[in-house]
């Protein structure tokens, strides 16, 4: 059996016109770490997008490249690049096989893509993927509505918890942020 998204943690969190994503940095091959460093956030389309991917690197990198011809082809539009991407990931016969998830956010919209169908846009101002992201989450939610800190601390400090808790997550943390 197969467990997908071992090894990573990503989070994204929201807070008037600032939008933060933070992921760690461990890469995990079965039962051993074979890296700490990776760098698993990365800005997109003209530094407007912040996306991050948990599951198999290989894969992740070919959805992250072809969600950034997307966004280019439409023109940053950042719902209509997903929505494209993630029906062609799910009717294409080899990106289908694809193991790896998403987490997208610009000013306006966090959106969660999957290989299953899925674009979805979070209720909250916080979001998670990847093995960690239960205790990432729960611990930004917990910043965000219990304290005055900015998206970029909690989301770095998310990471941080959920380092301390997951064997596939690190406290190397990659953040990005958008807005002021």
């Amino acid at each position: 059996m197969t467990v997908l998204f071992e090894g990573t943690t990503i989070v994204c969190v929201r807070a008037g016109k600032v939008v933060a994503m933070a992921g760690d940095g461990q890469v995990t091959l079965g039962t051993q770490i074979i890296k700490s460093n990776a760098k698993k956030v990365r800005k997109l389309y003209k530094g407007t997008v912040l996306a991050g991917f948990a599951g198999s690197t290989s894969d992740a990198m070919t959805l992250l490249e072809r969600f950034e011809n997307r966004l280019e082809q439409f023109k940053g539009d950042m719902m209509r690049s997903a929505v494209d991407l993630v029906k062609e990931w799910r009717t294409d016969r080899a990106l289908r096989r694809l193991e790896a998830m998403i987490l997208a956010a610009n000013l306006d919209v966090t959106l969660l893509l999957s290989g299953a169908g899925d674009v979805i846009e979070p209720e909250s101002d916080v979001a998670a993927i990847g093995s960690g992201s239960g205790y990432a989450q729960a611990a930004a939610r917990a910043f965000r509505e219990g304290t005055d800190w900015e998206p970029a601390r909690i989301a770095k400090r998310a990471i941080e918890i959920a380092s301390e808790i997951c064997i596939y997550t690190d406290d190397t943390v990659t953040l990005e942020v958008l807005g002021e």
